[in-house]
């Protein structure tokens, strides 16, 4: 019963990012000897924040080259998902595009490190592009989906298109054909 109460509390740390509606999340870890236990994802809490916390698909993505670029992608109406990013191993500049119509963060961007080191997450709504570079080798990113893949929606914005000046850690080394051919915003 000691158990049941102790992981009952345990929970996630949200914080908004400058982009209405995107947050991160860190993990709030309860430590003991044998390391630590900590809560990745709870529907309940996503929903206090007023965040979607459907599943609908769970991807990885390996990397092996430092200076991979990923990005910058979207789906449209109707198939507009959520993502959730963890980097389970290595690190990765994470970057997001609020194209929100309307938003009070339409055509801002923002950044965050995403590390196995910082377990931190990062919660990605609906209506916004998103691409990392990555920092180190052998790179892997977990994503949770809303919706599920649908080709037909897919889109893409240039990773420095320069409606957004998104400012990345460092020039990207490897970007695949679609994604260096993606048009800018405008």
């Amino acid at each position: 019963m000691v158990f049941a109460l102790w992981i009952a509390t345990v929970k996630m740390l949200f914080r908004e990012t400058n982009l209405k509606g995107a947050f991160t999340i860190d993990l709030q870890r309860i430590e003991d000897s044998r390391g630590f236990f900590a809560r990745v994802f709870c529907q309940r809490e996503f929903e206090q924040h007023g965040l979607n916390p459907t599943v609908a698909q769970c991807n990885v993505s390996f990397n092996p080259n430092k200076g991979t670029l990923r990005g910058m992608h979207y789906q449209s109406e109707p198939a507009r998902e959520v993502k959730l990013i963890r980097c389970t191993a290595g690190a990765i500049f994470d970057a997001i595009i609020d194209l929100r119509t309307g938003s009070p963060t339409y055509r801002q961007w923002t950044g965050v490190e995403l590390s196995a080191q910082n377990r931190r997450l990062f919660y990605v709504p609906e209506g916004f592009a998103h691409g990392y570079l990555t920092l180190t080798e052998n790179t892997e990113v977990f994503y949770q989906v809303s919706e599920f893949y649908s080709p037909e929606y897919e889109r893409g914005i240039r990773w420095n298109d320069r409606a957004f000046q998104i400012e990345w850690p460092n020039e990207p080394l490897i970007i695949s054909p679609k994604d260096a051919a993606h048009p800018d915003f405008l």
